[in-house]
């Protein structure tokens, strides 16, 4: 498996933004700590996150269906449904390889989403059990993390914090996610996550409900990225959207700046493209300018943080 490491992952654990935002995460992978999951019993954490869904509140919306009956605003049920399972190397350098579990639905419509197929169920997924995905972390014990994505994984906290407690292998845990995660989902996430890979997308509710139909967006995210700074080790990954500089990546990364300093690794990603339903709105329905790219990367250095170049 290893040689398909990228070049620029080999020796990445002794880079500088390593060691100073992701010591804990190093130290795993040394063999020198423990993963989170491992340091504790998870019985009573996923005794309340399987009640949670008799009343889903995992995620800011709230939806509060029965879950056990029916599917909330994610479309996901009472049982973990998942789209794929396999070795990353597309990650960024120090999380490759990860084995990435693609779960199936997400809490947001993103407009633009590049994973649309399965976070709004363009295609059924494959229902599986808590028991299998377990064996298959185990089996993946070689890679750097288990990465919990998807869609989109809070709704499908109950099952993964279930799945860990049936998992032996010392590996660190990758929370993969739009951060729009509810007060009870941090709760039970507290102390059991190594890496939180968080998808920081605005600064701007406007852009927020109009691009991902969600509420109280900026609020939300913030209180979730300040809780798990003070719990765990933090990537933040900003995809750069075509002329949203000054309403969104501008005053996201200065507050990154200014709140966490180097102590996070942001990724500041250039990649995206119009996929989904991006035609229908005239601001992001082409691709990011070179300038707008240079602009944050600018802004990036001039804010000196520790960010993926």
């Amino acid at each position: 498996m290893w040689q398909f490491l990228r070049p620029d992952s080999i020796n990445v654990l002794e880079s500088d933004n390593v060691r100073k935002a992701l010591p804990r995460y190093r130290k795993v992978l040394l063999k020198k700590e423990k993963a989170k999951f491992l340091r504790r019993n998870l019985k009573e954490k996923v005794k309340k996150a399987y009640k949670i869904l008799n009343s889903c509140q995992l995620c800011e919306r709230k939806c509060k269906v029965d879950r056990n009956k029916t599917k909330g605003f994610c479309r996901v049920g009472s049982k973990p449904i998942i789209s794929s399972a396999f070795v990353h190397v597309g990650e960024e350098p120090m999380l490759v390889p990860s084995f990435t579990i693609f779960f199936m639905g997400c809490t947001f419509h993103c407009q633009y989403c590049q994973n649309w197929k399965i976070s709004q169920w363009f295609e059924n997924g494959k229902i599986t059990t808590v028991n299998d995905i377990a064996e298959m972390i185990n089996e993946h014990k070689n890679c750097r993390n288990v990465n919990f994505v998807g869609g989109e994984p809070t709704p499908q906290l109950p099952f993964i914090l279930d799945v860990l407690q049936n998992v032996k292998v010392n590996i660190p845990t990758v929370w993969n996610s739009n951060f729009y995660m509810s007060l009870k989902s941090m709760n039970l996430l507290k102390s059991v996550i190594d890496v939180y890979l968080s998808d920081w997308k605005y600064w701007n509710n406007k852009c927020a409900k109009r691009l991902s139909k969600v509420d109280n967006y900026l609020e939300i995210v913030k209180r979730n990225h300040d809780l798990v700074f003070k719990d765990a080790e933090v990537i933040i990954r900003h995809l750069v959207l075509p002329n949203h500089f000054d309403c969104c990546t501008k005053p996201i990364l200065n507050y990154i700046a200014d709140s966490y300093g180097k102590k996070v690794i942001i990724n500041i990603m250039g990649q995206y493209r119009p996929e989904f339903k991006a035609h229908r709105h005239s601001d992001i329905s082409g691709f990011p300018t070179q300038k707008e790219l240079e602009k944050a990367w600018k802004l990036a250095e001039e804010l000196n943080l520790n960010w993926i170049k």
